[in-house]
């Protein structure tokens, strides 16, 4: 952790440009005021100049007059050019553009200093008008006088050049002189006065000009000081109400905060902190870390007492997902995280850290948390019992040990019988209770070291490990005595109990998990199919467990079957009796499957399997789909036979299906089918098992238009019972009376009797397995109506009306 704090220099220039500026300013106004001042001091040196030029020139031409010396013209041409060259020189500034090389040769002719000639030449051009005005006209006044001498001058030199020295002559002329010094006297006077009061008045300007930018820059320094007094106040009292958030914040957040000094010595803990070590905040300061608690890593048990000093050289600790435990100065633990980082001061020229700053993450909550998950994630949580996912696990642990050992393990699968009619009569309420006394039955009646878990529903696993097969029999059957001796009570109702139970021997290395929970769900189960309450144990010579397995891959081979629609259709002609009848042809769809390798399965080898693992509706669904594409592409045909009807058979499972009704529907709507083209055929006994649902389901098919025959009339003793309660249209007698009723009279009398029966009650008569001519002729005698077997027509594949035709027409007329 770094800590920023305000450097020294911080916004420096931006806190004194002002300063700078005004100072800047300052001096470049003393730098201008001297160079002014300079300039009007070399004016008022030049006027000196100036005025004892023009003096001496008086003096030296009127001596010039007595004593006729060429020195002494000499002296005066000297003494009048400074005067003159000073006039040029401010001829030349005043022209339009000036002349500053006459201007600057003209003060040089004057006597000035080739230094102040530029600051002259400037403070005529730019600041004449301020005090100088007065000066420069007292200055212009002088110019005529200044001729006039320059004039008398040349002609007095010319005189005495020439030789004319009359007395009376030089006395005119040096009256003259005297005339031209009393009219330059005074204007010289007043050019210095003026030249003078303008200097004092640039003195006076610049000297306010001065003391005004002073004041600007004192009020400058009390308007900024005041501002940086306001500035640090604001900025103090930012920094307590920064201290007060963060201690309000350090309060408010859960995680415990912990800060020490450089020699580890705690400077500051919040009341999370203090809740978690147990101490007030008072009683620590000051105290070193390691004597207020100790920090212990939870993977190896080891003091992390150097832990200050570890963070302080540069390795910061981030252990958000490694576990440690504080131990608190009353001995307690507290599982902890910690996040630890150095605190450096920015500005600290040494760069070392200045303490340790650790947040401290209390994670009781989450050990609670965790330890809660992981229970229930190996265990049922309305039991309490071990779950399916952790029975699985141990039982694949138990395989494992089996390798190179003698040891043998049993497995139990039980499975309460009846469970349903408690859950559907008392409620789903009713079904946990029951589910939980069974269990509870179950823990006590096993050893201590076997497992006793909740599969699903109603099923239970138990794992006996180390047990021989007589041991587990023996306590299977303890188990099944404890269930069937508990009564189950619910809203006054008693409800005897009791429990399938299936046991296999686990003692090969080799097993695998998934054959052993197979095996023992099979064992169960036909403990159930025999019974129930009952066990159920397997041993490898059990043919009948192995009949079942047999039957149990048939489901698997029955889904890909339809995936590859390997299934086909097979048509068989139903042949009317009635000689006079011709309202068309009556065939029955038949369904056949064709194996891996291409041959024909035999129905009786895949339709039990699929009737008791439920795959029946959906092998339903494909006949019927499939049987009204091949009906529907004949009937636009019309080289097609003429179908009066078409039987397809139905099993008693899509009678409760609550959706196949309309599944049926739609495939009317879609392929265009007339519903009177269609016979469904139901066997009596799946009707008879599923009553209601098959009435349901006729009246639903019979409100469209279709028909329905109730095939193998006969087999069950309750036909006739229930016959009355189903609506059909035919009656097909069951091929085991027909086929053999020319030589059983009894086989016979049942036939006779079947065919009466339905004529007394209008539905009409299809007699099954007639092989012969023999047979054929004397159900005509007896008046059944239709007749179905091999001597009429063999089962053909059904490929459309159109090719179906010839394949059964032929058979037909050679019968007729």
């Amino acid at each position: 952790m770094r800590v920023n704090l305000p450097r020294a220099n911080s916004g420096f220039l931006r806190l004194v440009w002002p300063f700078l500026v005004l100072i800047l300013a300052q001096a470049f106004l003393a730098g201008i005021s001297l160079d002014i001042l300079s300039s009007v001091r070399a004016y008022i040196g030049g006027e000196a100049r100036w005025s004892r030029g023009q003096k001496d020139a008086i003096y030296y031409l009127t001596l010039y007059a007595d004593t006729r010396a060429e020195s002494d013209y000499a002296r005066f041409t000297t003494a009048i050019a400074v005067p003159m060259g000073d006039r040029d020189a401010r001829v030349a500034l005043e022209q339009s553009p000036p002349d500053l090389d006459a201007a600057r040769a003209g003060f040089l002719q004057g006597g000035n200093h080739p230094d102040d000639i530029a600051g002259m030449i400037w403070l005529f051009q730019k600041i004449r008008s301020i005090g100088f005005d007065k000066a420069i006209r007292c200055w212009i006044a002088t110019d005529p006088v200044l001729d006039q001498l320059e004039h008398l001058g040349t002609m007095i030199h010319r005189n005495i050049v020439d030789g004319v020295v009359a007395p009376e002559l030089f006395n005119a002329r040096k009256m003259e002189i005297g005339r031209i010094n009393e009219r330059l006297t005074p204007l010289a006077a007043a050019y210095s006065k003026s030249l003078g009061e303008g200097s004092r008045s640039i003195k006076t300007l610049l000297t306010f000009a001065n003391m005004f930018t002073a004041g600007l820059l004192m009020l400058l320094v009390l308007w900024h000081t005041r501002k940086l007094i306001e500035q640090r106040e604001k900025f103090e009292n930012a920094l307590r109400a920064e201290k007060r958030r963060a201690q309000v914040t350090l309060a408010s957040i859960g995680e415990a905060v912990i800060s020490t000094d450089a020699r580890g010595h705690l400077d500051f803990i919040n009341p999370a902190a203090e809740r978690l070590i147990g101490m007030n905040a008072d009683d620590v300061y000051g105290l070193p870390l390691n004597s207020v608690v100790r920090i212990v890593d939870q993977s190896n048990g080891e003091d992390n007492d150097r832990l200050v000093e570890t963070i302080l050289v540069g390795q910061p600790v981030d252990d958000e997902t490694h576990s440690h435990v504080l131990i608190r100065p009353d001995s307690s633990a507290v599982p902890i995280s910690l996040v630890g980082s150095p605190l450096h001061i920015d500005g600290d020229a040494t760069g070392k850290a200045a303490g340790v700053v650790l947040v401290v993450h209390d994670k009781t909550e989450e050990q609670a948390y965790i330890n809660r998950l992981s229970w229930q994630a190996s265990h049922d949580a309305l039991t309490g019992l071990t779950n399916r996912r952790e029975f699985e696990r141990r039982l694949e642990v138990a395989l494992d040990q089996l390798d190179g050992t003698r040891t043998q393990h049993v497995l139990m699968f039980l499975d309460i019988d009846q469970f349903k009619i408690v859950n559907d009569t008392c409620g789903h309420k009713a079904g946990d209770q029951l589910l939980r006394q069974i269990s509870a039955i179950l823990q006590k009646s096993v050893r201590g070291s076997d497992l006793v878990a909740r599969l699903g529903g109603d099923e239970f696993g138990v794992l006996l490990p180390d047990c021989g097969i007589e041991t587990a029999a023996m306590l299977a059957e303890a188990l099944r005595q404890s269930v069937q001796d508990t009564n189950f009570g619910w809203d006054g109702r008693l409800f005897n109990t009791t429990v399938s139970i299936g046991a296999i021997p686990v003692a090969h290395a080799g097993t695998t998990k998934e054959d052993m929970l197979r095996t023992a769900d099979m064992a169960c189960y036909m403990a159930k199919e025999k019974g129930r309450n009952r066990i159920q144990i397997h041993s490898p010579s059990d043919t009948e467990l192995l009949e079942r397995f047999g039957e149990m891959t048939w489901v698997q081979r029955i889904h890909d079957a339809l995936d590859e629609q390997r299934f086909c259709i097979y048509a068989q002609e139903i042949l009317a009796l009635d000689d006079n009848e011709d309202a068309g042809m009556h065939i029955e769809i038949l369904l056949r499957l064709r194996d891996e390798d291409g041959r024909l399965v035999p129905p009786a080898s895949f339709i039990p399997p699929a009737e008791r693992y439920g795959l029946m509706p959906l092998i339903d669904r494909w006949v019927v789909s499939n049987a009204f594409d091949l009906l529907a592409d004949g009937l636009d045909n019309p080289q097609a036979a003429r179908l009066a009807t078409c039987a397809i058979n139905l099993s008693g499972a899509s009678f409760e299906d609550e959706n196949f009704v309309e599944f049926v529907r739609e495939q009317f709507a879609l392929k265009n089918i007339p519903p009177a083209m269609i016979c469904f055929e139901i066997t009596e006994t799946s009707a008879i098992s599923n009553l209601t649902s098959a009435n349901q389901f006729i009246s639903a098919m019979q409100d469209l238009g279709c028909r329905f025959a109730l095939d193998d009339f006969g087999s069950g003793m309750s036909s006739f019972a229930y016959l009355k309660h189903l609506p059909v249209d035919y009656l097909k007698i069951d091929g085991g009376f027909v086929k053999d009723m020319l030589n059983d009279p009894i086989d016979l009398a049942m036939v006779e009797t079947i065919n009466r029966l339905g004529k007394m009650l209008g539905k009409r008569t299809i007699a099954e397995f007639v092989e012969s001519e023999e047979i054929l002729a004397r159900l005509r005698e007896i008046g059944v109506d239709y007749a179905q077997g091999y001597v009429i027509n063999k089962p053909q594949p059904f490929t459309g009306l159109a090719d179906v035709w010839d394949d059964i027409e032929r058979p037909r007329r050679q019968v007729a």
